[in-house]
């Protein structure tokens, strides 16, 4: 089949070119969304008197058909006939013969690759819903496994104050919230139908945009035929809100890998996270995780690159636009191997209970609460935190902690010390002073579980929602 648009040239596509600019080797991937959208199109032609109705039940039988091609692996897809609409057009055509050309009827392949990528991105948003809250539920099942567990809580990577090791894990099931939500949101900007604003101006044909989104599950239909087929916004969100969950799962990559190494000995991944050396064979490498925190990198340069990508262009579609998909895609595939990969290994992660707490033993993160004792005994805070900061220095030139401190050695500095001091200092204590709202306390820690369980219900219903209406 000549060339779609071959009849306004005498010259047959420079070979290097159709290379350059085909996309047919990545925008295969958008296959089933433009089959999905093709019969969504010729159902509504149909139903407008646009087309015969022999004709769009011809159609349609020829599009299912290419699509069963295409599931069993058996489709080839050819450069020459430039991206996933043309080489499924050609080979519809192949399939039903000419009547397959009717099919384009008042579309333009710049409405459609667009709705094609709002049908692509729908899918995954909810998938990605799914993801982060088993995620969360790894997370708040360790949470309620450690509910005595006692670890330092650290401030510039410095020994700060004795926390439970389940509000330092509900910390990134609150963030992971926040990604939630923000991926719900952007489903309301993704759900809106491009399909029948044409190239740019919409189209001489007596189309049903609305009856078309009907079908496809959208919610509602762009308003100006210009931004429907120039809008990249909700790629830009995705890829925007994927870099924040990537982040998130970086920083909780590096805290494992600190906390998996022989300095620290708070956790131990299972073996089936881990790698081993090719020249070491001690060694029990944390590949996931680091991985992980790695691949960050690249979904940050995807949204980048495509912010770069349509800084400059005037409205409406420019072929710079091509640009938009292998970021979207690779974004896609990294998040979703991350956020398969990271609930199994949070579930199956043990906690060295008993290191931790040798830990809190060993460091002085229980200062505060010394502070806090001798301003409740009457002393202002700043000389209460000069006395504290002298009986660490004595501690420190002595090799001790303040729990090793006579009683007589703490009058050295203040005469408002009584016996009381050692319940005090006791790390149960120091966690459970901190009995307010978001604190460490075990009560309260046990309450925002339960609000996160809450919450993560109210999600699955959510995704159950919305799954299918994205399929």
């Amino acid at each position: 089949m000549s060339k779609l648009w071959g009849g306004r040239f005498t010259k047959k596509t420079d070979q290097l070119v159709e290379e350059y600019t085909a996309s047919i080797l990545f925008d295969k991937e958008l296959a089933e969304e433009d089959i999905q959208g093709s019969l969504a199109h010729v159902t509504m032609l149909g139903k407008c008197g646009i087309l015969p109705l022999d004709d769009v039940e011809k159609i349609k039988d020829g599009l299912h058909k290419v699509q069963n091609v295409i599931r069993r692996g058996e489709m080839e897809f050819s450069v020459s006939d430039e991206d996933i609409h043309m080489n499924i057009e050609k080979a519809l055509i192949d399939e039903v013969g000419p009547v397959g050309g009717k099919l384009h009827t008042g579309r333009s392949r710049n409405d459609q690759v667009a709705t094609d990528m709002h049908l692509y991105l729908r899918k995954r948003v909810v998938e990605f819903v799914g993801l982060l809250n088993k995620l969360q539920d790894a997370l708040i099942e360790q949470a309620k496994g450690n509910l005595d567990t006692i670890v330092p809580g650290y401030t510039h990577l410095q020994r700060a104050q004795p926390i439970l090791f389940a509000h330092h894990l509900m910390a990134y099931v609150s963030m992971f919230q926040r990604d939630i939500e923000r991926l719900q949101d952007s489903y309301k900007r993704i759900n809106v139908l491009p399909l029948g604003a044409g190239a740019l101006a919409g189209t001489t044909f007596p189309i049903d945009r609305h009856y078309v989104a009907q079908q496809l599950g959208f919610e509602g239909v762009y308003e100006n035929s210009l931004d429907a087929v120039s809008d990249r916004d909700f790629i830009i969100e995705f890829l925007s809100n994927a870099s924040m969950i990537m982040m998130h799962l970086s920083r909780l990559s590096e805290e494992m890998v600190l906390w998996s190494s022989t300095e620290f000995r708070f956790v131990e991944l299972d073996d089936a996270f881990c790698t081993g050396s090719s020249i070491m064979p001690q060694k029990k490498n944390p590949d996931v995780p680091e991985l992980v925190r790695g691949k960050t990198g690249r979904v940050y340069g995807n949204l980048f690159g495509l912010l770069t990508v349509l800084k400059s262009l005037p409205l409406a579609y420019n072929k710079d636009m091509q640009e938009d998909k292998e970021g979207m895609f690779d974004t896609v595939r990294t998040l979703q191997g991350a956020l398969q990969l990271f609930a199994p290994m949070v579930s199956t992660m043990k906690v060295n209970k008993d290191r931790m707490r040798q830990a809190v033993n060993q460091d002085f993160s229980n200062a505060t609460d010394i502070a806090d004792y001798l301003v409740n005994k009457g002393l202002p805070f700043r000389q209460a935190h000069e006395v504290i900061g002298k009986t660490v220095l004595y501690c420190i030139q002595n090799q001790k902690f303040l729990l090793d401190l006579k009683l007589e050695e703490y009058h050295q500095f203040s005469k408002l010390f009584e016996q009381d001091i050692y319940d005090v200092l006791q790390p149960e204590q120091v966690v459970n002073a901190r009995n307010v709202y978001g604190g460490t306390a075990t009560n309260q820690v046990s309450e925002a579980i339960a609000r996160a369980e809450a919450v993560k219900d109210q999600t699955n219903e959510w995704f159950e929602q919305f799954f299918n209406k994205s399929r």
